[in-house]
């Protein structure tokens, strides 16, 4: 009996959060998104080799 509860718990929650997530009128809409955080330009860019990756010596 406990097994169904928590797994009807937690499977029910899950879709809870996607319903609400998919009923959000801003979803579609990109001009509802926040700003980009000041002095964030996206991902870093990278310098030089990665270390620890290998590669030839």
């Amino acid at each position: 009996m406990i097994d169904y509860f928590a797994i009807f718990l937690t499977h029910g929650l899950i879709v809870l959060v996607c319903w609400r997530l998919l009923a959000r009128e801003d979803l579609d809409d990109p001009l509802a998104a926040p700003p980009p955080a000041p002095g964030k330009q996206g991902m870093r860019k990278r310098r030089g080799r990665d270390k620890g990756r290998g590669g030839d010596v």
